[in-house]
C-alpha cells in the first residue's frame, strides 16, 4: 500500500491484489487485510507538501462540478431558445411589437393630432365660406353699380 501511495495510485483492493500477485479473494476473505485496505483507501494521502487530496475527493469535486456545468448549461440553452423563438415570432410578424405600450402612445397622440387638424380645417372652411359670401356681394354691388343709368 505504501508503493501504491508513493505512486499515487488509488488503493483499492484490486490494486493492492495485483501488486502483491494475489488474488482478491484472499484479501475479502481476510477481514484484517481489507480493513487495513479500505482504512488506507479512505485516509488523505501524505505527500512532502502534507495531507494531499484523496482521489475520491477529488472525483466528488468533477462530478459535482460537471453536474452544475450540465444544469448550467441547461440554463443557457433554455435562454437560447427563447431568445430565437422570440425573433423568429417577430421576424415572420406573428409576435407583437416589442414596446406596444409606446406605440399605443403614439397612436393616441397621432389621433389627437387629427382630431385638432380637423378642427382647424372645419375652422377655414368657415373662414373661406364667409370670404366667399363677402366676396359675392362685394361682386353684386360692383355689377350693380356699373349697370345703372347716370
Amino acid at each position: 500500500m505504501d508503493d501504491l501511495t508513493r505512486d499515487g495510485l488509488p488503493i483499492t483492493v484490486s490494486a493492492v491484489a495485483r501488486l502483491a500477485n494475489v488474488h482478491r479473494s484472499l484479501i475479502y476473505r481476510h477481514d484484517d487485510l481489507h480493513a487495513a485496505v479500505r482504512a488506507r483507501s479512505t485516509q488523505p494521502e501524505e505527500g512532502p507538501a502534507g495531507p494531499q487530496v484523496s482521489r475520491r475527493s477529488l472525483l466528488a469535486d468533477l462530478t459535482e462540478r460537471a453536474a452544475r456545468q450540465a444544469q448550467h448549461i441547461v440554463r443557457l440553452e433554455q435562454r437560447l431558445s427563447q431568445a430565437l423563438g422570440q425573433d423568429a415570432w417577430r421576424a415572420a410578424g406573428l409576435g407583437s411589437p416589442t414596446d406596444v405600450n409606446a406605440l399605443q402612445q403614439k397612436i393616441a397622440n397621432l389621433e389627437q393630432g387629427i382630431a385638432d387638424l380637423t378642427a382647424q380645417l372645419g375652422e377655414r372652411d368657415d373662414d373661406l365660406a364667409a370670404s366667399r359670401a363677402t366676396n359675392r356681394d362685394l361682386m353684386t354691388q360692383l355689377n350693380t353699380f356699373h349697370t345703372r343709368p347716370r
